[in-house]
């Protein structure tokens, strides 16, 4: 009797030439045709793979827990880690029970946020970290590139293509993402009247934003506009993309002051105008200081909640250095320990740093700059030396490299 050879019905293979064959009712089929099943489908079906984490894969948090996962990234900030902790939840609460409507339901509209702050205060950490607690989609976007539509520059739509991008092209995942729009100060009109003439830059970008943050249906290039102008386009829905937008806003606090008539006197001045902090004058700003700054009055009514960041005083910075879960201390202390080196930093040595960092007015981003200069001759000596197993950064060790570095022939500021 004749020995029957299982073939797989698609190629052809026989059982020699595959790692398995399948056999069914009708036919078989071999392990690298399963494969190249799989991969079709994959190719032909993107978003089917991620159907299940692409709608409501996140895990939504009530806002204390939100603030105390803050705490463990960013220092301080308190004000701003408590608004954003309430408006992220209302936020995400609001999409995980859209689809339990009733007729007498009230629609609960979007909550976007600006924070205001000094650079290095921590507004993109603050996005940053909601972003990966909630692990949805996020992307950082830069409103000095952005210019009206038909002009050089990025269109805003731009943005949108980033969190496509982020999302692996996946609509649903993209549609429940963040977006964070650094530098938003930067397109405001350049006087306080409507412009007469075109500002593409500025008025007009803040017009095209508009219609994005409120909430609507655009039209999006995968692959961005310019460059790839044949591409089709990607509807995506953004009336449940919670927009973060952060700004120094330069020169605000003569706005805020003047507001505040910090400098009123006479006899009949306000007693109350004695207890405003003049160090720290943002804590006093309202929508209607974006407004006079130059946002127009449309924009700061779709960016209903306003936060500030605190200036970061030496304390504050210090606790930066060591305190959150992935502080640069800790950071460079594993960098050495990767070449079996332990690191140990006095606590004069730390000062020294933090002293700098004030001094130059760098903020949080600053301690980094300077850490980096100091322990650069370390880094790159260090590793080549099998004799050295330790390594303790005093202050005198500080003061030194310091000295070596471009930073130290800078006045200070």
């Amino acid at each position: 009797m004749a020995k029957i050879v299982e073939k797989c019905s698609f190629c052809g293979r026989s059982k020699k030439d595959a790692s398995m064959i399948i056999t069914g009712l009708d036919g078989n089929i071999c392990d690298l045709c399963v494969t190249q099943a799989q991969t079709i489908l994959d190719e032909s079906l993107p978003s089917r793979a991620k159907k299940q984490r692409s709608s409501t894969d996140f895990k939504l948090m009530k806002p204390v827990e939100i603030k105390n996962y803050l705490d463990r990234y960013v220092i301080g900030q308190e004000e701003a880690k408590r608004v954003i902790s309430v408006a992220v939840y209302n936020h995400y609460k609001r999409i995980q029970h859209s689809s339990m409507t009733r007729e007498d339901d009230v629609e609960i509209e979007k909550s976007n946020i600006v924070i205001v702050g000094e650079t290095g205060t921590g507004k993109t950490l603050l996005a940053r970290t909601i972003a990966k607690m909630l692990n949805v989609p996020f992307c950082i976007a830069d409103a000095t590139a952005l210019t009206e539509a038909g002009y050089v520059g990025e269109d805003v739509e731009s943005i949108l293509s980033r969190l496509l991008q982020v999302a692996d092209y996946d609509v649903k995942a993209a549609e429940h993402g963040i977006v964070f729009i650094d530098e938003i100060d930067k397109i405001a009109r350049k006087g306080d009247n409507p412009s007469i003439t075109r500002d593409v830059s500025g008025e007009g970008v803040q017009q095209a934003l508009l219609k994005m943050l409120e909430g609507s249906i655009v039209n999006v290039p995968p692959q961005g506009g310019r460059k790839h102008p044949e591409q089709k386009m990607v509807q995506i829905n953004t009336q449940n993309i919670l927009f973060l937008t952060g700004g120094a806003f330069d020169g605000i606090d003569k706005k805020i002051s003047s507001r505040l008539q910090t400098n009123k006197i006479g006899y009949k001045a306000d007693r109350k105008r004695e207890i405003i902090d003049k160090d720290n004058i943002l804590q006093y700003i309202t929508p209607v200081d974006l407004k006079a700054y130059g946002l127009i009055p449309e924009l700061v009514g779709r960016l209903p909640i306003v936060t500030f960041m605190h200036i970061l005083d030496k304390a504050t910075l210090r606790r930066i250095l060591t305190e959150p879960k992935n502080s640069l201390i800790k950071q460079y202390t594993r960098l050495f320990e990767l070449d079996n080196i332990k690191v140990t930093f006095d606590e004069e040595a730390l000062n020294f740093i933090v002293d700098k960092a004030i001094d130059f007015k760098l903020g949080a981003r600053g301690l980094r700059s300077i850490i980096e200069g100091i322990m650069n001759d370390a880094m790159f000596e260090l590793p080549s030396d099998n004799t050295i197993k330790a390594l303790r950064i005093t202050e005198t060790f500080v003061e030194e490299q310091f000295l070596k570095t471009s930073m130290a022939r800078l006045k200070v500021a």
